[in-house]
């Protein structure tokens, strides 16, 4: 099993999602952004480090807001989403295909990765 950090970072109101890039698993489609757990890693300290490299930007690790286990035909993915906030830097699509800050509302209709989609659904409802 794979643990995952995932920051749900807001900005003024809007939500920042990434696009998954050509030749990964699950190529284009859009998710939030973070990454893999290295060992012994601690989740926030993951988190923090993913987004640096993916975007270059600072965030602030607030609390964590749901817990998704979804397995996928190849492997199952535990899924820890953050509230994040942004503290400094602006977005560039280091490590990404693509940014986006959006409106919590407009999240389903955005191409997400199939473990991110029940979340997706609370979210814009909120």
């Amino acid at each position: 099993m794979i643990i995952v950090t995932a920051g749900v970072i807001r900005r003024d109101e809007k939500l920042l999602i990434t696009q998954r890039p050509p030749g990964k698993h699950g190529a284009l489609k859009w998710e939030f952004p973070g990454g893999k757990l290295e060992s012994e890693e601690d989740p926030r300290d993951c988190l923090i480090r993913e987004v640096r490299e993916e975007l270059g930007i600072e965030i602030g690790v607030d609390s964590i807001t749901e817990v998704i286990f979804h397995r996928y035909p190849e492997r199952s993915v535990l899924l820890l989403f953050y509230l994040c906030h942004w503290i400094s830097g602006e977005p560039q699509a280091i490590d990404c295909e693509a940014f986006a800050w959006v409106n919590p509302a407009d999240l389903p209709t955005y191409d997400f990765l199939e473990a991110d989609l029940d979340f997706i659904q609370r979210l814009a409802a909120r």
